[in-house]
């Protein structure tokens, strides 16, 4: 039986939302996450410093037109006047839920004091969540790692702090900062937060498989799961997930077909968003994904990589997919 999941007033679809995750996690994305079974998709985050929204990447972070609801956004920096003020901004621009990101490990956001660089200064922690909470009256929540190193993992500790300065739900990565994306997730951890706090818990890190969303469920107790890198090029991982946990059965994976339509669509999405010169280089990475188990040796993608035209990335992927049925038919 699939865990209810709810953030504030928001009871969301089902438990399976798609992690932020910088220069991955568009409006495009986003919105074919939730049609693939995602119950939520939190944007990219935003930088905090309202005079960096006038930029090409920040304008498109803060483009939500069309999402069903719930929009969450993800804000991310280190001065609490700033945050607040971007959590206004946000829901004023059609936000409904403002997320702090006290996660994201990169080098040029930890070094400025952000992302999970936060987690070694609780004060200021406090001071930032409850800046935020105030200045909002929309549902705010948390999106940090296990803590710091292993010898500071004090998720514990914040996770309360966030508790009582009113956030409403807390995602937690199994992995500490100085951890990265590297070895395993632990979810010792995110279960101890979830057997101390009432707010809702969601547990991320390395949910790559139904079984490993049906495990770290029951082990952590969490309310739901967030879903980053394993969406990469396979977004309909969500329905596959969400048929698992109901029936305990496997869907079959989906035919050549539909993953060219799928893929075919992404494309056309990223082209339509972003405008053709930027759609075209945007969409490299995402036929990367889509095709690494077909495309092992990456002849397509040195090839695909190589073009500059949307209609001529349409044509390519169309001919590849041609002779990946052709090879099909061969083989039986």
């Amino acid at each position: 039986m699939l865990p209810t999941a709810k953030i504030g007033p928001y009871t969301l679809p089902n438990p399976l939302i798609v992690a932020p995750m910088a220069g991955v996690t568009d409006r495009p994305f986003r919105l074919l996450c939730r049609r693939m079974g995602a119950g939520l998709a939190v944007s990219e985050m935003v930088i905090a410093d309202s005079k960096m929204w006038h930029t090409r990447k920040s304008r498109s972070r803060l483009n939500h037109q069309g999402e069903p609801e719930p929009r969450s956004v993800q804000i991310a920096g280190g001065d609490p006047e700033m945050l607040a003020q971007a959590a206004c901004m946000n829901a004023a621009s059609g936000a409904q839920i403002i997320d702090i990101n006290m996660g994201c490990p990169a080098k040029k956001v930890c070094n400025k004091a952000a992302g999970s660089a936060l987690m070694k200064d609780e004060a200021l922690v406090l001071q930032i969540l409850k800046a935020v909470v105030a200045a909002v009256d929309i549902p705010v929540t948390l999106k940090m790692r296990t803590g710091w190193d292993e010898n500071h993992r004090n998720a514990p500790i914040i996770a309360r702090m966030a508790e009582e300065a009113g956030i409403q739900a807390l995602a937690i990565h199994g992995r500490t900062r100085t951890d990265k994306y590297t070895g395993n997730a632990e979810y010792d951890t995110i279960a101890r937060v979830k057997s101390d706090v009432g707010i809702p818990v969601f547990a991320n890190g390395d949910i790559t498989s139904p079984e490993k969303a049906r495990e770290v469920l029951q082990y952590t107790g969490a309310d739901g799961l967030l879903i980053g890198r394993a969406a990469q090029g396979q977004p309909w991982i969500f329905r596959e997930i969400l048929h698992f946990l109901e029936t305990g059965e496997h869907m079959k994976p989906p035919p050549l077909d539909e993953v060219e339509t799928i893929l075919s669509e992404h494309l056309l999405a990223l082209h339509d968003f972003y405008g053709e010169t930027m759609g075209v280089r945007i969409a490299r990475k995402h036929v990367g994904w889509y095709l690494q188990c077909h495309d092992q040796n990456k002849r397509f993608q040195q090839s695909f990589n190589a073009i500059d035209n949307a209609l001529e990335q349409h044509d390519s992927i169309q001919q590849y997919f041609a002779s990946l049925r052709n090879e099909e038919v061969f083989a039986a």
